[in-house]
């Protein structure tokens, strides 16, 4: 069960966690984005590029993903399709999309997108923390002892 990581917004210190997990549990692990990312060599890590324009990673993920794998995303959306095609997905924050709770958050998206449209709406999500940090690598370790086991 591959991990696929939406690499174009994903934070550095992710990349490095799930690369450390990638080569300690052996498990392959790609990151597709639109642009050149740098990653340590490893057997079981790759990246690929792929041209820009709209959705092309997120295209390239769900032909590429299977039931079971893991994707990685901040895209709502992606997070959708991929739950549809029986993937585990969450955010680089550790926060968990599944079918429970992904069509309230597709909801609050497009509503907070037609709040920025209005004008209503300025400004992003929290920065990245050291918190969001921990509990991407907790979640991520819990997935990995669920579904791998290191040095298979």
């Amino acid at each position: 069960m591959p991990i696929w990581v939406d690499a174009d917004a994903c934070p550095v210190p992710i990349r490095e966690i799930l690369c450390r997990a990638a080569t300690r549990w052996q498990i392959q692990t790609t990151f597709i984005a639109n642009h050149a990312i740098n990653l340590p060599p490893s057997p079981y890590i790759s990246r690929w590029q792929v041209p820009h324009g709209f959705d092309v990673a997120d295209n390239e993920i769900m032909d590429q993903m299977s039931k079971g794998d893991l994707v990685i995303t901040q895209d709502i959306p992606l997070a959708a399709e991929a739950i549809e095609k029986g993937a585990d997905v969450f955010n680089p924050r550790g926060q968990a999309f599944t079918k429970e709770n992904i069509r309230q958050r597709l909801a609050m998206r497009n509503f907070m997108e037609e709040m920025r449209s209005a004008g209503q709406v300025t400004g992003g999500p929290a920065p990245f923390s050291q918190g969001d940090r921990k509990e991407f690598a907790d979640q991520l370790d819990r997935w990995l002892q669920r579904n791998t086991r290191p040095g298979r």
